[in-house]
C-alpha cells in the first residue's frame, strides 16, 4: 500500500467494532501539539470553582472535569468521544477479533442510535436484531442523548448476563423489546464456501489484522476448487482496518492504482494506492454484494472496485460513514477520537452520508433476514453448518441469487466473444 500526501497518517483502527460497535471511519494515531490562546477557559475554571464550593453534594473535580470533556467532544459529531484509559484501551484491543457482549455494530444515523448490522451467530443476531433497527432505549435507558460509548459500555458485559434492547424498525407500528444473553463473541472475518458452476463465494464480516491475508488464502483455496468467477460478499460488514481494505483492493487491481483518498479541513489530501506488482485475482469475473450495513472499510472496498470498473457492485445503498477519526493519545493514559477528514472514492464520490450506489439494485425481501444462507451451499457440510447460521432456500437470498445470474450471463457472454474471435 502506497500512501501519497503532505504527511501519512499512521493507522491504528478503522471502526467496525465487532460486539457493540460504532462504524465510525478510519483510526490514526496522531501527536497533540500545544494549545494557548483560549481565553474561554477562564470561564470554564470559575464554572469548576462555583460548582465546587456551592453544588448541594461534594463532587470530584475528576468527574466534573471529564463529564466536561465527553460533553464537549461529543457536541462536535456522533464520532468524536473522550477516552477514558479504559476505553482507549478496549479500543486498541478491539481488532482482535474476541470480544464480550451482544454482537452488533451500532452508529447515529439521522440523530438515532442505529444497528448499523448484527454479526452472524452471536446473540443478537439469533435474537433476529436486523441492520436499521432504532434502538430507543437500553435496559429501560433512553438513548436519545447518549453517546455512542456510553451505548456500548450498557451492552457489554459478563457473558451470562443480560441486557434489554426496545428496538423500533420501519413497518412496525409498535416498538418491541429484545432481552439478549451476552456471550463471549469470537469473530471469524472471511468465511468462504464454493458455489455451484464454478462460482467462489466469499463473505467478509468485517476489516480485521489478518482479513487481506486471510482472504488471500481462501481465494487460493477456491481457485484450486475451480473456481471461475467470485461473489464478495460485503453486507453487515461495518468496516475495519484502513490498511487492511487498502490490502484486500490489492489483490484485484494492478498497481498504482488510488483506492481511496481524504481530504481534511483544508483541503489537503492523502492518497492510498495498490502497491503490489502482481495481483493474484486481476482479472476474475466479480460481484461485489453490498446493503445498507456495508460501512466504512466496505464501503472503500466496493468503491474503488466500482470506479476502475474490476468488479459489479449489487444490492442496495450502502450506510454511507465515510469520516476519518484520528485517535489521539493523551497524557494521562486517555485519549480523543477526533473526525479529522473524510474519505472519497477514486472518481471523487464522498461517501460520508452518501454511501456506494450499487451497479444494479436488487432488494432483498424484507420478511427475510438480510443474511439468509442457503441449504443448497452448505450442501449437508457440517463445518459450513456451523459458519453460516440461519440458512434457508437459496432463492430466498435475492440478492445473492441475482449474483449468481449475473456470473453466469458473464460466463455465457466470455463464451461467444472467444468463439467470435
Amino acid at each position: 500500500m502506497k500512501i501519497k500526501g503532505k504527511s501519512a497518517y499512521v493507522v491504528v483502527f478503522l471502526v467496525g467494532f465487532l460486539i457493540t460497535a460504532v462504524v465510525a471511519g478510519t483510526y490514526t494515531l496522531r501527536t497533540v501539539s500545544a494549545q494557548n490562546g483560549y481565553e474561554e477557559l477562564k470561564t470554564f475554571t470559575e464554572v469548576l470553582s462555583i460548582i465546587k464550593k456551592n453544588y448541594v453534594d461534594e463532587v470530584k473535580t475528576k468527574d466534573l472535569v471529564i463529564s466536561a470533556l465527553k460533553g464537549m467532544v461529543s457536541s462536535l459529531d456522533p464520532h468524536s468521544a473522550y477516552l477514558t484509559p479504559e476505553a482507549l484501551k478496549e479500543l486498541k484491543v478491539e481488532t482482535k477479533g474476541e470480544f464480550g457482549g451482544i454482537g452488533i455494530q451500532i452508529g447515529i444515523k439521522d440523530g438515532v442510535l442505529t444497528v448499523i448490522a448484527p454479526i452472524e451467530d452471536t446473540p443478537a443476531f439469533r435474537a433476529g436484531i436486523k441492520a436499521g433497527d432504532k434502538i430507543l432505549k437500553i435496559s429501560g435507558e433512553s438513548t436519545k442523548k447518549m453517546e455512542i460509548h456510553d451505548a456500548i459500555s450498557k451492552m457489554r458485559g459478563a457473558k451470562g448476563t443480560s441486557v434489554t434492547l426496545t428496538i423500533f424498525r420501519e413497518g412496525w407500528k409498535d416498538v418491541k423489546e429484545f432481552t439478549i444473553i451476552r456471550d463471549i463473541i469470537k469473530i471469524k472475518s472471511v468465511k468462504p464456501k464454493m458455489l455451484s458452476d464454478g462460482i467462489g463465494y466469499v463473505k467478509v464480516t468485517q476489516f480485521q489484522e489478518s482479513t487481506a491475508k486471510d482472504l488471500s488464502v481462501a481465494l487460493n483455496k477456491l481457485q484450486k476448487e475451480g473456481m471461475k468467477s467470485l461473489i464478495l460478499d460485503l453486507r453487515n460488514d461495518p468496516g475495519g482496518l484502513l490498511d487492511v481494505a487498502v490490502d484486500t483492493v490489492e489483490l484485484f487491481l494492478p498497481p498504482k492504482r488510488l483506492v481511496v483518498y481524504i481530504k481534511n479541513r483544508n483541503d489537503e489530501k492523502r492518497e492510498y494506492y495498490t502497491e503490489k506488482s502482481n495481483p493474484f485475482f486481476e482479472e476474475i469475473p466479480m460481484v461485489v454484494l453490498v446493503n445498507q450495513g456495508s460501512a466504512s472499510a466496505s464501503e472503500i472496498v466496493a468503491g474503488a472496485l466500482k470506479d476502475w470498473n474490476r468488479a459489479i457492485i449489487l444490492g442496495v445503498q450502502t450506510f454511507g460513514k465515510g469520516s476519518v477519526q484520528s485517535v489521539i493519545p493523551l497524557s494521562d493514559g486517555s485519549g480523543l477520537r477526533l473526525t479529522t477528514a473524510k474519505y472519497y472514492t477514486p472518481n471523487g464520490t464522498m461517501i460520508h452520508n452518501v454511501g456506494i450506489t450499487p451497479d444494479i439494485i436488487v432488494k432483498q425481501d424484507p420478511k427475510e433476514h438480510p443474511e439468509v444462507k442457503t441449504k443448497e451451499i452448505l450442501k449437508d457440510d457440517k463445518k459450513a453448518e456451523e459458519t453460516f447460521s440461519s440458512e434457508m432456500d437459496e432463492k430466498d437470498d435475492l440478492q445473492l441469487q441475482r449474483a449468481i445470474d449475473v456470473l453466469r450471463t458473464w460466463r455465457i457472454f466470455d463464451k461467444m466473444q472467444k468463439k467470435a474471435a
